[in-house]
This record gives C-alpha cells, structure tokens and sequence, in this order.
C-alpha cells in the first residue's frame, strides 16, 4: 500500500508539472491576429502620420483637404442613405417575419436566405446584378421587350446604382439584427398597457419604440459602417471609377498618382477611425438591446 501510494503521488506531481494554462489555447489565434490585423494596422498608422512629398501637412491632414476630403463625402453619403433605406425596410421585414404564422417554412426560409445574403457581397454580388441589370443583363432584356429603355451603362456605377446593389445586403442584415427584439416584445405589455388605457401611439411611444431604440440605432451603426467599408463591390461595378473611399485608397496606392502614397494610407486611416466609432457605438446599443432579453 505504501509503494502503491508512492506511486500515486509521484503520478499527481507529473500531472501538475505537465499542466497547460488554458490561455496558451489562444497563442494561434492571438498570433493571427497580430500578424494580420495589428500589424497592419499599425503601418497604416505609422505612414498616414507621415509627410508626404507634395505637401508639408502630416498626410492625416492632407487627406481632409480638397480633393481627397470629396471621397469621405461620397462613401458618407452612400452609407447613410443605404443605412436609413435598409434600415427602415428591415425593421417593416422583422415585423412581418415575427407576425408571419402559415406556412411555418416561410420564416425558416426568409431568415435562412437572410443569412446568406446578408453575408453575400464583393465581386460575386457584382457579378450577379451585372448579369441581372447590365447593358445585356437578364432583366435589362425583359424590361426592354416590355418597352422600358434600361439600357444605360452608367447606372450600376452610379450612387443610385451602388445604393441598389447595397441594399440586397442591408435589408436581410438589418433584419436579422432587430429579430431578437421584434421577437422579444410580449403581448402581455401591449396588454397591460390597454388595461391602463394606453393606445397603440402611447404604447410605441412609451413601450415599444424605447425596448427596440437601442436595436434599431444599433443596426443603423452597423449598417452605416458595412456600406462604409465595402470596397470589392463598389470597386468591380465601377471599374475602378468610383469616388467611395475605399476605391479611393487603391487608386492612390497602386495608380500613377506618385507622391500620394501617404494620403492613400492616411484615407484608411481615417476610415479606421470612422469605423471603430461606428462599431464601437453598435457594441454599446446591443449591450443595452440585451438587457430586455435576459
């Protein structure tokens, strides 16, 4: 029995000895994510705060002056507009997934390809509506025979083109974003609100529209800084010809333009910046947005 425990506890020591801290799980992921994400990053950084050799401004502030300032304007304006449309649009669809009760398939499926084309974009979503609204697009035709002239080569490239590519993305994410909450609303609310002789105004204003505010300002952040950063999309429909920021970058990294290479790192950093707010608003809504689904 001695030599049995001796052996027992000899047996414990290794065990403690060979034990792993659980942290050292992470090093792989911690190890991807410097060499991908900080250190970018970083350089990014690092270049933007350096001068560059048309201007005695830091390229940060170079990139807010003419004409660089013009392509903030163009991607904001792009991404509220796809942001409030798909938010409002989103918001309608998650309360006719939430009210939807026959057939029981139609809201597995609406949320399923919501799924999906919420996650859809770059140059196969390019491809799709060129295929669909191009000069010798499917739809194009069908419109033409029915006697509608769509055949105008600009439109895709355009804002309002952008904005309709961008929306087959917006929608299904806005509503799966506020699902949780449209879902979450009890009847017993709406209920005891009418016991207390609230209508279905003071009822949204007092009830409802408070318990969904942090979902759908959330969603709208979101949606905001997914139109913001989107680069493949825009830069495969235009050709490249596009003022959004993100094409914006490319053009004064690997374009003919010398002596901007700053500027072009100074525009991702300011996008950086712009979408750190963005989500980091988002965070601080959705944490809110849970407290009513606990």
């Amino acid at each position: 029995m001695t030599t049995a425990a001796a052996t027992g506890g000899v047996a414990a020591v290794r065990r403690r000895r060979l034990r792993i801290p659980a942290t050292v799980g992470l090093l792989p992921f911690l190890a991807f994510v410097g060499v991908f994400l900080v250190f970018p990053a970083v350089t990014v950084f690092v270049k933007a705060l350096s001068h560059s050799s048309t201007s005695t401004k830091p390229a940060m502030l170079q990139a807010l002056d003419e004409p660089f300032r013009d392509s903030f304007v163009e991607s904001v304006k792009l991404s509220v507009l796809t942001a409030a449309i798909g938010g409002i649009i989103g918001v309608l669809l998650a309360f006719a997934v939430v009210n939807l009760r026959r057939p029981r398939w139609l809201r597995t499926f609406v949320t399923s390809f919501s799924g999906v084309a919420a996650n859809l974009g770059g140059v196969p979503l390019a491809f799709a509506f060129i295929a669909a609204l191009g000069v010798q697009g499917l739809a194009t035709k069908v419109l033409d025979t029915m006697g509608f002239d769509f055949v105008d080569p600009t439109f895709l490239g355009s804002n309002t083109g952008l904005t309709v590519v961008y929306l087959y993305f917006q929608i299904p994410l806005m509503m799966l974003v506020v699902l949780p909450a449209v879902d979450g609303l009890q009847p017993s609310w709406r209920e005891a609100a009418a016991n207390l002789g609230a209508g279905p105004f003071t009822y949204w204003r007092r009830v409802g529209g408070p318990i969904l505010a942090p979902s759908v300002l959330g969603g709208l952040l979101l949606l905001f800084a997914n139109s913001f950063s989107a680069y493949a999309t825009a830069y495969a429909i235009s050709t490249g010809a596009s003022r959004l920021a993100p094409v914006q970058i490319r053009f004064y990294l690997q374009g003919d333009q010398s002596g901007y290479a700053e500027v072009g790192y100074a525009i991702a950093a300011w996008m950086v910046v712009i979408a750190l707010v963005a989500m980091g608003g988002y965070l601080l809504l959705r944490r809110r947005a849970e407290r009513w689904r606990r």
